[in-house]
């Protein structure tokens, strides 16, 4: 019987996928993360966490009858994640947390444990599809059936060999009901709990200051400038703006301004009018191919995802001779922000991603 890790949230996502995974027949092991050093042992099946989450995960898992681990990942957290976060607004740049996460510790520490422990497979409650390419010879990551729940986008960085021992349950599921009345239906005590949408370590949205508090220390206010060097205002240090960001500038012009650049180096940061936030190409580096054994040598027609939610557009991908990758997009594309995932896709089938530069 093939062994299995479920990374377990507490929500029911995680929970109806471990519940799927057993029902599978698989030798399942419930693991929660301890990312903010909650108190939580390691490696005890009889572990528990302070927080209300790690308490669900573990109420499923005795319904379930399997046994549940809390593993202590708050130095990673804090590392990869966190910092990676702060570090991302100080050099100008738009981080997205969740990425970080998957990509460092639910499918980098926590499938190292998974290895530890024996099993063959992480499984985690991501709206998304693993299926082998025989024609191709690789392992391809999907979207969801479920296109407004799709994650793959957050997914693209998986390696062949993560990918092969990477299990999501509810990508085969057309709507989010479903697996709730699934949850419901076997007495799983999250059946109805909310989903989380904010950033777990900025529950109130002001990442500002949380940064500031995590720094310990204050950023230079600085001068608004145009996009031809004219000084048009103050601003109250970078960290406070992303691109595309119109309120709360304080900034009175003859038409409204937009966010368009963030330059660190000389403290400014750049407004324009709304037509000056598009862009007809990007760069991207770290660009993970999954689709081919080894970047392309001629540009191909790809379509592309540049913000989790955005919607996708036609555009030709070429690889550079550094190991970049430049897109063109057929039509220009709005708030293109450096430090987000970009994301290429073949009907389907993620091709592959990277970070914006």
């Amino acid at each position: 019987m093939d062994k299995a890790l479920i990374a377990m949230s507490g929500g029911v996502d995680s929970s109806a996928a471990a519940l799927l995974m057993k029902n599978a027949g698989f030798d399942c092991i419930g693991v929660t993360m301890d990312l903010h050093n909650s108190g939580g042992e390691t490696y005890s099946e009889k572990a528990c966490c302070t927080a209300s989450d790690a308490e669900d995960a573990r109420g499923v898992c005795v319904k379930l009858g399997i046994p549940f681990y809390v593993f202590n990942m708050s130095v990673d957290f804090d590392k990869n994640v966190i910092e990676r976060f702060v570090r991302s607004y100080e050099t100008g740049e738009t981080p997205n947390p969740c990425i970080d996460c998957n990509r460092c510790l639910k499918f980098g520490g926590l499938y190292r444990k998974a290895a530890d422990l024996g099993c063959r497979y992480i499984v985690t409650g991501h709206y998304a599809r693993v299926e082998f390419d025989k024609g191709l010879n690789r392992w391809l990551l999907k979207k969801s059936l479920n296109a407004a729940k799709d994650q793959s986008y957050v997914l693209y960085f998986l390696s062949q060999e993560q990918l092969a021992h990477t299990k999501f349950p509810l990508g085969e599921f057309a709507d989010k009901s479903e697996v709730r009345a699934l949850a419901e239906e076997h007495g799983l005590i999250n059946a109805v709990k909310r989903e989380s949408q904010d950033i777990c370590f900025v529950p109130d949205g002001d990442y500002a200051k949380f940064i500031r508090e995590y720094r310990a220390a204050d950023y230079p206010e600085g001068n608004f400038v145009t996009a031809d060097g004219n000084v048009i205002g103050r601003h109250k240090g970078v960290i406070n703006y992303t691109i595309g960001q119109r309120k709360g500038l304080g900034i009175s012009y003859s038409e409204p301004l937009y966010v368009l650049k963030k330059n660190v180096s000389d403290n400014t940061v750049t407004l324009g009018t709304e037509r000056e936030l598009y862009s007809d190409s990007l760069t991207a580096r770290d660009f993970n191919w999954i689709m081919y054994p080894k970047p392309p040598e001629k540009p191909i027609e790809v379509a592309v995802r540049t913000r989790y939610h955005a919607k996708e557009t036609s555009a030709v991908a070429a690889t550079n001779g550094d190991g970049t990758v430049t897109i063109r997009f057929a039509e220009p594309q709005r708030a293109i922000s450096a430090g987000q995932a970009v994301v290429l896709y073949s009907g389907d089938t993620v091709v592959g991603g990277g970070i914006i530069c």
